[in-house]
């Protein structure tokens, strides 16, 4: 058997974006002219990212970008929406509703390349707009999840990346509401990711704003996860408990004044089932002694 040829060559497709082609030549063929190419992207870092050359033509290419089957110019356009979110915000600030619902779109893409690309242009959208983007959040945040629950590993750890982004730049305060309904999925996976988003969240709260939240409610969806399916989800749940001991015993001691209130102890055992106050008790204790 005659193996196929190959060779291999790098092009750009404009100034700021260069795709790896890999040709191959197939000796069986009749015709030995016939080529198959095969791109590959580069996956660029944010920090890498130059700024776009033409700021009004790229800005007026980039919703038709978006839309195109051309999953290399689709790639090419995302990372446009990239550099203006990192150098040009202010540009994207009329259609970031359009942009996002097409950056979904990409999410779904079954080409890796196009879906780890999105993620990638998702992050960068997180820090650049923060708390901003919390309208537009659900369909987005559900492909994130989904995507990290998957087990192609490079478009996992992408999507986890988003994530961290996510729960770092948008209010907690704003994103515990969006988490929530997330932590009762059916898909353990998710249940795990959104615990850990959820999880990271609190932990960016203060006192006031943990007791404004509602130490009660917080300390139920805790307890909840501590004996869900995924270590991911129990390992989250025990952290955020640590945190809740910790602002709960913080605000005792901010206000001395008061009138005493319960222990902790008595605390998780007035608004938990036995078992589960047992089984809080049993983390906070830990933590504690540790």
């Amino acid at each position: 058997m005659i193996a196929s040829g190959c060779e291999e060559r790098s092009e750009k497709i404009s100034e700021k974006y260069t795709v790896h082609l890999r040709i191959l030549r197939n000796p069986m063929t009749v015709n030995h002219d016939v080529e198959v190419t095969v791109a590959e992207v580069e996956y660029i870092e944010s920090e890498n990212l130059d700024d776009v050359e033409d700021v009004d033509t790229s800005l007026k290419m980039l919703v038709t970008g978006l839309e195109s089957k051309d999953w290399v110019l689709l790639c090419e356009t995302l990372n446009n929406v990239r550099r203006f979110s990192i150098h040009h915000k202010e540009a994207l600030e009329d259609i970031l509703d359009t942009v996002i619902s097409l950056l979904v779109k990409s999410l779904k893409n079954p080409r890796s390349a196009v879906c780890k690309t999105g993620i990638m242009t998702a992050a960068d959208i997180f820090k650049a707009f923060g708390d901003r983007i919390i309208d537009f959040l659900d369909p987005l945040f559900v492909q994130l999840l989904l995507k990290s629950s998957q087990d192609k590993r490079f478009v996992c750890n992408a999507a986890e990346k988003a994530l961290v982004a996510l729960t770092t730049w948008v209010s907690a305060g704003l994103l515990l509401p969006k988490l929530q309904p997330y932590l009762k999925n059916r898909n353990p996976r998710i249940r795990a990711k959104a615990s850990m988003c959820f999880s990271r969240s609190v932990r960016r709260l203060g006192v006031d704003e943990i007791k404004a939240f509602g130490i009660d409610k917080l300390i139920q969806v805790a307890a909840s996860q501590l004996s869900d399916q995924l270590p991911e989800s129990r390992e989250a749940a025990r952290a955020l408990l640590l945190e809740l001991q910790t602002a709960y015993e913080k605000s005792h001691a901010l206000a001395p004044d008061e009138p005493p209130l319960h222990s902790w102890e008595q605390f998780c055992e007035s608004n938990l089932s036995k078992l589960s106050a047992q089984a809080v008790l049993r983390v906070t204790s830990a933590g504690s002694g540790s």
